[in-house]
């Protein structure tokens, strides 16, 4: 009899822990489908919506493809470094640099990296001459309760200059990355909801 009593609350907790692990999945199979808005959100927390992805699982596996489109009436066109490049005014230019390479376009709820690569920025201070490649922005991104959050690490963008090896891999990776000053960034976090 005893042993049966124990029996129970180890099945019980068995079952909830199977239960929160399937919910969680549903929750990111959820998010990771349909069509999202993507929003930059600055430090007073006011969100720039500035384009959206449209998700589309692929059957029978655990990839999702994606398709970014932003939305270009929210940008200036500014001519920095040799280069026209979309950027957004505020008390920083936070101009947005299309990944140069091969990209799969495909995402999983547990790897998201090709997406942050296709969400990459730099900051300009108003008062500088130019844009420089080493003040990248790099957003994290993770699944959370009302979609992706991610919050802004800094990154020598410089790194792009030339191709990766292997064009199949994110070549962007914690070695990479760097802590950002967010607090004193106009939009350290990201959101697609």
């Amino acid at each position: 009899m005893m042993l049966t009593m124990l029996r129970l609350p180890t099945l019980a907790l068995s079952l909830v822990l199977s239960l929160f692990v399937a919910v969680e999945g549903v929750a990111a199979a959820d998010i990771l489908s349909g069509k999202r808005e993507i929003s930059l959100v600055d430090k007073k927390g006011e969100a720039t919506t500035i384009g959206s992805v449209l998700f589309s699982p692929l059957a029978g596996t655990d990839k999702v493809n994606y398709e970014l489109h932003l939305d270009h009436q929210q940008f200036t066109d500014h001519f920095l470094s040799m280069k026209e490049m979309k950027c957004l005014e505020g008390p920083e230019l936070w101009c947005y640099v299309p990944y140069p390479y091969h990209n799969d376009h495909q995402v999983s709820k547990d790897d998201l990296r090709w997406l942050e690569h296709d969400l990459l920025f730099l900051f300009k201070r108003n008062k500088e001459f130019g844009a420089n490649f080493w003040n990248g922005i790099y957003y994290r991104l993770q699944i959370t309760d009302q979609g992706l959050d991610g919050e802004a690490n800094a990154i020598d963008l410089n790194y792009l200059a030339s191709p990766p090896d292997d064009t199949s891999v994110p070549p962007i990776g914690e070695g990479e990355l760097d802590e950002s000053d967010n607090d004193k960034r106009w939009l350290p976090l990201l959101q697609i909801r």
